[in-house]
């Protein structure tokens, strides 16, 4: 009888464990958020490669990310040319949604991509779930990128085409222009993969049939520490604009470099 008792309340016990862990459980995964599905963008001279340690950050919190690279840089480097335009740039982002069956889509561009998102949005429309502007370029519909780049980065730029790019590309700058310091562990990582940027994506209009964002939510980050001071017009025409969502990060440009977990962790929470 006592042995019989005591079976009881061991098989009671057991069964309270039981309960009691699955309601544990059951809580833990009502707290977690839901999956989502992020396209992430580099700008000029990177490639998918600087979105590494973000991408694996926001694989880790259960989303789906992807990186694709523009023609003529990265992996890509040997497509490069003097006919890529941003038409192309946007081609390269909107195949990649349509190719990869992607939908609800975290739209992130950094840098130059701001202009590559911008045409893609105005194309896949409600595919796309939240634009992000990561310190990046915004344009307006018929403008090209050196349509809103301050005079003396411009003529800069142009005489390096002239002078050194063989008429069609720009040759990459120092990481440091970047944010990134001489002797910062990414540095060299960032040096040795930069590639040549398609000149022509900075004198090709883009074009658009819709308004900027094309509809959807919008966030624009700045890296504020330092801040990159050729998309300071940009930044102030982003402040004007209604219904945008401001974040900043203490971070350099690359901030994909430099700060990932933070990046990650600011992505995540975008809706």
């Amino acid at each position: 009888m006592q042995q019989r008792d005591r079976r009881n309340v061991l098989t009671s016990g057991v069964a309270g464990t039981v309960v009691a862990s699955s309601l544990l459980t059951g809580g833990a995964a009502q707290s977690q958020p839901a999956p989502k599905t992020f396209v992430l963008v580099h700008g000029a001279w990177h490639g998918g490669w600087c979105w590494r340690d973000v991408a694996a950050a926001l694989r880790q919190q259960g989303h789906r990310v992807t990186t694709p690279t523009q023609t003529g840089l990265g992996e890509r480097k040997h497509l490069l040319s003097k006919d890529i335009t941003l038409d192309t740039f946007t081609a390269d982002i909107v195949n990649h949604i349509e190719a990869e069956e992607l939908s609800d889509v975290i739209l992130v561009g950094h840098s130059f991509a701001g202009t590559t998102i911008t045409g893609a949005a105005d194309r896949l429309g409600t595919r796309i779930r939240h634009l992000v502007y990561l310190d990046s370029l915004i344009i307006q519909n018929g403008n090209n990128p050196f349509s809103v780049l301050p005079p003396d980065v411009v003529a800069s730029r142009r005489k390096l085409v002239a002078e050194q790019g063989q008429g069609f590309f720009l040759p990459n700058p120092s990481p440091s222009v970047f944010g990134i310091p001489d002797g910062h562990p990414g540095y060299d990582w960032v040096r040795r993969r930069m590639t040549p940027h398609p000149a022509s994506t900075f004198e090709s209009p883009l074009n658009l049939k819709n308004p900027i964002g094309n509809g959807r939510p919008c966030t624009y980050i700045q890296c504020t520490n330092p801040v990159y001071a050729p998309m300071e017009g940009v930044r102030q025409w982003v402040k004007k604009q209604k219904g945008w969502t401001w974040l900043e990060i203490a971070t350099g440009h690359d901030a994909m470099v430099l700060a990932p977990d933070e990046l990650a962790r600011m992505l995540g929470t975008i809706d």
